[in-house]
């Protein structure tokens, strides 16, 4: 037997593929899988993270860029209708890009139930973001309807029936003198009746805040001959300074007594709610004895003529203390106040010759 037959043999390493590529072993291979799967669990969160907070960025930027609009648009979003609804009607209109978007940017900003209906002028290039404040505002469009003083109730009402923007039927004429001659404001969709009760509400808070400060010893007790004056004192004089002193002369003819002596009480006698004559008293007319002829009845006509405004209510319940009793026209659109009768004629003298040279032309 040799010495090499008696040497060990080496083991079987695998040597003809090469040793380093063979096969890995079971708890190697394991390690590799749950390193990965590691890997994975951290990786897929973080990049559904980045993906949701791009979508995120991208949507707040959306819905704070400008729109598309490049003009102010009028949008009418009626009563009722769900954020979902506001959003598809903004989409059609050209208002937002986006509808979706717009929903999505509502939603975060928990603003879906204080979104308001009404008339809305967009602003052009507005953003969604601004849109979605001007809705929860709810600075709707606002309209308006003036009555001037010294109109009639009738007069009043054909005003509001006229009015392009009220809607509905048209409620009964109101009372002479229980509406307050203002400018209001209103959001389409107002009815006319709504307008309406709101001239009266309106008269009524006027009188209830000056009734109380009255004068001492006026010559009428209730708040219903205040306003039948007041609406004497509106007509007599478009002055508005002059009220006060117009106010007066009635407050002292009452007070002697004396008769009002008043032509628009003569014209309104004669036809009623439609307040203007349209032509100069005639002298049969002065003589007529009607409920409405001051010249023949002694104290106030039985209702107002007209509706007052406030400065004439407040010329009656505080009128100036004054020796005058007579007024007449002076030819400027005011009047010339006299303290006797014989100072009056001679001013009423003064008036005709300025009519008479006036018509000579």
């Amino acid at each position: 037997m040799t010495g090499a037959e008696n040497k060990p043999q080496a083991p079987d390493n695998g040597a003809e593929s090469g040793g380093d590529t063979a096969d890995v072993k079971p708890g190697k291979r394991r390690g590799r899988i749950v390193r990965f799967l590691l890997i994975a669990l951290i990786a897929l969160p973080l990049g559904a993270v980045l993906a949701a907070g791009g979508t995120f960025l991208y949507g707040k930027y959306l819905f704070e860029t400008e729109g598309p609009h490049d003009e102010a648009e009028i949008i009418m979003l009626e009563q009722g209708m769900g954020v979902r609804a506001i959003a598809a009607r903004l989409e059609r209109e050209g208002v937002i890009s986006n509808a979706n978007v717009f929903l999505a940017g509502v939603r975060f900003n928990r603003a879906e139930r204080s979104l308001k209906a009404g008339e809305y002028e967009i602003p052009a290039h507005a953003s969604m973001a601004s849109v979605m404040r001007i809705l929860r505002e709810g600075r709707s469009i606002l309209h308006r309807i003036t009555i001037p003083e010294g109109l009639t109730s009738l007069q009043a009402m054909q005003l509001v029936e006229a009015h392009p923007v009220l809607v509905g039927d048209m409620p009964e004429t109101p009372p002479e003198g229980s509406l307050l001659p203002e400018t209001y404001s209103f959001i389409r969709g107002m009815t006319r009746a709504q307008i309406v009760a709101d001239m009266k509400a309106a008269a009524t808070r006027v009188m209830d805040e000056l009734w109380d400060s009255r004068a001492d010893d006026l010559p009428f007790k209730t708040r219903e001959e205040a306003i039948i004056l007041a609406s004497i004192v509106e007509k007599e004089t478009g002055v508005a300074s002059e009220r006060p002193r117009v106010a007066a002369v009635f407050v002292n003819r009452l007070k002697a007594p004396m008769r009002l002596q008043s032509d628009p009480t003569i014209i309104y006698g004669l036809v009623g709610g439609k307040g203007a004559l349209g032509r100069p008293i005639r002298r049969s007319e002065l003589d007529r004895v009607t409920p409405y002829n001051t010249y023949h009845i002694d104290g106030l006509p039985p209702t107002p003529i007209c509706n007052p405004g406030r400065a004439s209510i407040e010329a009656v319940l505080n009128p100036p203390e004054t020796d005058e009793y007579y007024f007449v026209a002076d030819g400027t659109g005011g009047h010339a106040f006299s303290r006797t009768l014989s100072e009056h004629q001679a001013r009423v003298r003064e008036w005709r010759e300025i009519e008479r040279r006036q018509g000579a032309r």
